[in-house]
Formats: C-alpha cells, structure tokens, sequence
C-alpha cells in the first residue's frame, strides 16, 4: 500500500520567540524542516510527500528542499487557519492511488524511520496507528485555579502515553472523519478518527522525537542535532 507523508510547516511558531518562522530555524546546520523531511524521503515506504506552509514561509520552505536536495516532496500547498484546516489542505494534495497517510508535525525534527514503519505496518491492518511514548512523571488532576490549584487525584501514569507524529491512517478513513467531524476542536487528527468509533493503534516512538515549541526546546533540540542522521 502507497504512502503519503503530510508534514505541517505552516505554524508561526510564536511561543518560540524567533525571528524565523518556526520551521526555519536553524538548529545545527539545517533549518528545523530539513531533518524530519529527509528521513521521510529516505524511507522507501513513502511515495510522495506534501509540505503544508503558510503564505509567508513557502518560498523559503521551497529554497530550503532544494538546497538540502530532499527528494520525494511533490507539492506544497497553503494551511488554513486551525491545524486540522491544514491537515485537510494537504490531504487534498495527495495522490489518488495512495493508500496510507502518515500526518507529522514538522515541528518534530527527530523522527526516525523504524517508528515511521512501525506506524506504516500497523496501520495498514488496523486502519489508524499513532506514535507515541510511555509518560515518565507522576501526572496528578487538579481543581481550581491561579493560587488556589489543589490536587484532586493522582492519575495512574502506567495507562498513560504521550502521544507524537507520525499519525498514519488509511486516506479513507481520515477523508471521511473530516467530513463528518472536520468542524470539530481536535488537538491531533486520531481524536477525529476516534468519533468514527476507530481506536487506534499505539506504535512506541522515542523521547527524542519532541516538538519544539519553546525556546527552551531549541536547547534540547541542538543537542540532539549533534547525533541526528536521516533515516
């Protein structure tokens, strides 16, 4: 079964506190974009990659994909104004004969590709698999708010997992979750196959896959950089 790798690039990326958008960022010696689009491109699995970027940023989304001289990326094609809007944009863009999609945030720099085919494999038998990683810390509940937050539980962290991208599914399914539940407010692009009644499947990732958000994370980030090879 083909598939489409759809990697969102359209975020401004403002709690990073940059003067680039987000995904040009330099961490090392590439912009932040480069690295997670080169393992998709050296992943034989993939066909075809859509770059989802906004009006500001495209051009140089572009110049960056040629300089890097990554491979695969087909088209690139504008978000909208929430995520969803964007994940929809791309999935537009994708090919007829493709079968699987596989949504990744590019602001998730370091995925690597036994995730990526872990993710593809599971998907194709179960229709939707999400990467994801075991939570670490203790995660409590609470009440309230400002100076008056008090623990109302402590949650057990054994059932919980933090959950990244790659989110793969079959390109049907997640086209007719969108039409049925596409206005809905979602955080990642499972919780609208959940409403079709689908569970997906979890895929175990690595905790060097973040998301770079803040200016914080770019530390982290650089240092990764530092061992970081595609594929």
């Amino acid at each position: 079964m083909q598939v489409s790798a759809i990697v969102l690039a359209a975020g401004k990326g403002e709690r990073l506190k940059s003067r680039f958008f987000k995904p040009l960022v330099k961490i090392g010696s590439r912009p932040l974009i480069a690295y997670s689009l080169a393992t998709f491109a050296h992943d034989p699995k993939v066909k075809e990659i859509i770059v989802v970027a906004n009006i500001l940023n495209r051009k140089k989304i572009a110049a960056a994909i040629k300089k890097y001289r990554i491979g695969k990326v087909k088209k690139i094609v504008l978000g909208g104004k929430e995520r969803q809007d964007s994940v929809y944009n791309g999935l537009k863009a994708v090919e007829a004969s493709v079968g699987l999609v596989a949504i990744h945030d590019g602001a998730r720099p370091f995925i690597q590709r036994p995730s990526i085919d872990a993710a593809i494999k599971e998907a194709a038998k179960s229709g939707a698999a999400i990467v994801g990683v075991p939570v670490k810390s203790t995660i409590k509940r609470v009440k309230g708010q400002g100076a008056r937050v008090r623990v109302d539980r402590t949650i057990d962290r054994r059932r919980l997992w933090e959950i990244q991208t790659p989110q793969v599914f079959k390109k049907d399914l997640l086209r007719d979750a969108f039409k049925k539940f596409g206005r809905m407010r979602v955080t990642d692009d499972a919780m609208l196959v959940e409403k079709m009644g689908v569970r997906p499947s979890l895929v175990l990732g690595s905790y060097n896959n973040i998301k770079v958000t803040t200016p914080e994370d770019l530390i982290i980030a650089r240092c990764i950089a530092k061992k970081w090879k595609a594929g």
